[in-house]
């Protein structure tokens, strides 16, 4: 199956952040929001590292990506790396569990095909996507030859509903532009002005340790306006005025990542611009978080739901520091 940089997902779906290796935690996760296929889901990165489980943790959700592949989506995180699964817990627990690094080796290379974001359109419930051309003699006449894929039986309010995009004093395209959550694991990038420049990637190679697609992996968004240099040393942070022009320009409603440890689960930025999703409860089972899932219907309605962490089931106790996460 081949998808693309930005890979395109219908509502409704779930929307789940970090997982971290919690496995226990995984399947909480899905007793809470159903199961796939009764549920759509899209994962935005990190499945591995950290927690005791991560081979049966990415075991698990590409077998379902592979038996269900319309019904879920994941996407990377800057945790699916070579270089990063060799610091902290993945290669060490392929090792550990197989003997060798052959299945450490086999994922790795599979992570670099995972798409980088993920673009969700958000339609009524009864409309599909249509479009539709428009002669213009006047700006005040205009004759429209379209179809419309619906049950509507009206055209849509163009002030709510349509975009126009003049192309000559003569002819115009109007699209149904619905609202547009734009998901990816880290946050923006200096490089990206447009969803076309992420569409261009060559994303089939190891996370860079700098560029737009480490970017888009690693940065964090701040209360700071414009750009500013990570503490994480890769990636940057971006402020409300650059999350704002981002949305802008590429008609989206809202960016919704992971990436950052935050206590309730999620955490709204910049006027609720960029909200950020944790999936991972107790993280590195010392935290004391809560996690969260957001699931988007088809009426464009969003629902958080937040968990506790599954029982403890004989994983041992942490005995030493945990890297520090910015690392």
């Amino acid at each position: 199956m081949e998808e693309s940089n930005v890979q395109p997902v219908k509502s409704p779906v779930t929307i789940c952040g970090d997982i971290h290796g919690q496995f226990h935690d995984l399947a909480e996760l899905f007793r809470i929001g159903g199961k796939c296929p009764d549920t759509n889901y899209l994962f935005m990165g990190d499945y591995v590292d950290r927690g005791y489980y991560s081979v049966e943790t990415v075991t698990l959700l590409v077998a379902l990506k592979v038996r269900y592949r319309q019904r879920i989506t994941i996407l990377r995180g800057n945790h699916e790396s070579r270089q990063i699964t060799q610091v902290y817990g993945f290669y060490d627990e392929c090792l550990r569990k197989y003997g060798s690094a052959n299945v450490w080796k086999i994922f790795t290379d599979l992570f670099d095909y995972f798409p980088l974001t993920a673009l969700m359109t958000l339609f009524p419930p009864d409309w599909e996507p249509f479009q539709m051309t428009c002669w213009l003699e006047h700006p005040s006449d205009l004759f429209v030859l379209c179809l419309l894929c619906g049950s509507h039986g009206s055209l849509p309010d163009p002030k709510q509903d349509l975009d126009l995009m003049t192309l000559s004093s003569s002819m115009c395209i109007l699209s149904l532009v619905e609202s547009e959550i734009f998901c990816l694991h880290g946050g923006l990038s200096p490089s990206i002005e447009t969803l076309d420049n992420i569409r261009n990637f060559d994303r089939v190679q190891e996370v860079p340790h700098e560029g737009p697609m480490c970017d888009l992996l690693w940065s964090d968004p701040d209360d700071r306006c414009g750009w500013g240099i990570s503490p994480r040393g890769a990636g940057y942070t971006f402020g409300q005025d650059i999350s704002e022009q981002f949305n802008h320009t590429n008609n989206l409603k809202l960016i919704a990542r992971a990436h950052q440890l935050v206590m309730e689960g999620y955490n709204w930025g910049h006027d609720q611009k960029v909200v950020t999703i944790f999936s991972a409860p107790n993280y590195c089972y010392r935290c004391g978080n809560m996690a969260s899932i957001l699931e988007v219907d088809d009426c464009k309605g969003h629902t958080f739901i937040q968990f506790e962490p599954a029982p403890r089931r004989g994983e041992p106790d942490v005995t030493r520091r945990t890297p520090d996460y910015f690392l």
